[in-house]
C-alpha cells in the first residue's frame, strides 16, 4: 500500500507560523505534524509519496529517504494549482489503490486502517461548524455528494480529506474551479457519480487550518506522551498534577507548575514563575522570574527571562519575550476574538486567544499585545506572496 501526502502549499491561513517553514513542519511535543501522520501510517503502508513545493528542502532534510520502515518519495509541485493537480503528480508512481491525506491535519491509525479495509472510501467526521468544510451528503453508508461550505448543510459529516482510492480516479478530466484551482473533490464527485464510495466515520481528526486549531489537538497528544519527570527539580519547586519534564531540564526553586503541562529537553524554568495548565514548552526554552504562562504553546529556543504574561498564545521558535510583555487573551467586551486572515477580519470563535507570534520575533520592554494579534519577524516573507503584517 502507498500513501500520498499533500504538503506543497504555502499555508497562508497558518501565518505567521508558516512564514519560515512549511505548515507540516510545525512542531508540538517535540514532533512535527507530518511526523505524527507518518507514525500513524507506520505498519499500514510501504511507501509515502510526499508532494512538496513551498520550502521543500526543509521537508526533505527533516524526513530523509526513509522514515522507520516507510520508503519516502518526493515529488515537487512547482505550479501549486490546487489539490487535484498536486495529487495527480503522484500518478506515475502509483501501483494500484492508494491513500491520500493532508500533511497538516491529525489522523488516527485505527481510522486509516478502517479506510483501507473499506476501500474505496472517504474518512468523515461530525463537526459543529460543517459550513466551514466540505459536507458529505450520505445515503446508506455511501457518499452521495460533497458540498463545499454550504450555507444550509445537509448533515454535520464533513470531509477529512483522507481517502483510499484506486489510481484510476485520475482517469477523469477535471477543470479549474471558480477560485482558479484544480480541486481533488471534483475527482471524487465524478467517481461517486459512477461508482460507490464508502463512508468511514473517524474516531479522531483535527484539521489545522489556522494556528489556533492546534489548541484542539493538545489534550489528545498530551495523553499519548510518556508521563515522566526527568532532569533536575530543585527543592521549593511545586509541580501539581500531570507535569512532564524531559531530560536536561532544570526546574528552579519557586517555580509553580499546574498540570497538564509539558516541558521539553534542556529548558530552564524559574525561579519564581507560574506555568498554568495546557501549556507546552518545547526544547531549549528559558522561563524566568515573575513570568506567567497560561494554556500556551512555546516554540523551541524561546526565552521569556522575566516579568511577562503569555495567555492562550502560540509563540514561535527562537523568540525573545522582553520584560513587561503582556499577551492579553480576553477582549474587554468578552466577545469572541477576531483576527486578520488574508486581509479579512475573521471570527476565531474563541473566547480567549492571545497572540500568534512567528519565529525569531523579539518584543521590546513593556510591549502590550492585544487579543488576536499576529506578529512577524520583519525578515519573514513568502515567495511570490506579499506578506501582510497584521495590525487589526
Amino acid at each position: 500500500m502507498q500513501a500520498v501526502i499533500l504538503a506543497a502549499g504555502m499555508g497562508i491561513r497558518f501565518l505567521p507560523l508558516s512564514a519560515t517553514r512549511p505548515k507540516p513542519l510545525f512542531s508540538i511535543f517535540g514532533k512535527t505534524i507530518i511526523e505524527y501522520n507518518l507514525d500513524e501510517l507506520e505498519g499500514l503502508v510501504d511507501e509515502v509519496i510526499v508532494i512538496v513545493g513551498y520550502k521543500k528542502e526543509m521537508l526533505l532534510e527533516k524526513l530523509g529517504q526513509k522514515y522507520g520502515t516507510i520508503k519516502m518519495t518526493y515529488i515537487e509541485d512547482s505550479k501549486i494549482e490546487g489539490t487535484g493537480s498536486s495529487a495527480k503528480l503522484a500518478y506515475p508512481h502509483l501501483k494500484d489503490k492508494f491513500l491520500l491525506l493532508n500533511g497538516d491535519d491529525f489522523y488516527a491509525k485505527a481510522d486509516i486502517k478502517k479506510a483501507i479495509e473499506k476501500c474505496p472510501s472517504i474518512l468523515v467526521k461530525e463537526h459543529d461548524n460543517p459550513s466551514c468544510f466540505g459536507v458529505i451528503d450520505e445515503e446508506e453508508g455511501y457518499a452521495k455528494n460533497i458540498i463545499e461550505k454550504p450555507n444550509d448543510p445537509p448533515s454535520k459529516l464533513v470531509n477529512s480529506a483522507l481517502y483510499c482510492l484506486p489510481k484510476t480516479i485520475f482517469d477523469y478530466e477535471i477543470e479549474k474551479s471558480p477560485r482558479g484551482e484544480y480541486e481533488f473533490t471534483d475527482y471524487i464527485r465524478m467517481f461517486i457519480h459512477e461508482k460507490k464510495l464508502r463512508i468511514c466515520e473517524a474516531s479522531f481528526w483535527i484539521p489545522s487550518s489556522y494556528p489556533w486549531d492546534i489548541f484542539d489537538v493538545v489534550p489528545y497528544l498530551f495523553n499519548k506522551q510518556k508521563k515522566e519527570r526527568k532532569g533536575r527539580i530543585e527543592r521549593g519547586a511545586t509541580l501539581i498534577g500531570d507535569v512532564i519534564v524531559k531530560e536536561g531540564t532544570l526546574i528552579k526553586s519557586g517555580a509553580y507548575i499546574e498540570g497538564p503541562v509539558y516541558i521539553g529537553k534542556n529548558c530552564i524554568i524559574g525561579p519564581n514563575c507560574f506555568i498554568r495548565s495546557g501549556t507546552v514548552i518545547e526544547d531549549n526554552c528559558r522561563v524566568g522570574q515573575a513570568v506567567e504562562i497560561k494554556n500556551s504553546l512555546i516554540g523551541k529556543g524561546t526565552f521569556a527571562p522575566h516579568l511577562a504574561y503569555i495567555g492562550d498564545s502560540i509563540i514561535g521558535e527562537n523568540c525573545n519575550i522582553s520584560a513587561g510583555t503582556v499577551a492579553a487573551n480576553l477582549r474587554h467586551d468578552k466577545k469572541t476574538v477576531e483576527t486578520m486572515v488574508k486581509g479579512t477580519l475573521i471570527d476565531t470563535k474563541r473566547n480567549k486567544l492571545g497572540t500568534v507570534m512567528g519565529d525569531n520575533v523579539k518584543t521590546g520592554v513593556n510591549t502590550i499585545i492585544y487579543p488576536g494579534r499576529k506578529i512577524w519577524n520583519d525578515k519573514a516573507t513568502l515567495p511570490g506572496e506579499k506578506v501582510e503584517k497584521d495590525i487589526n
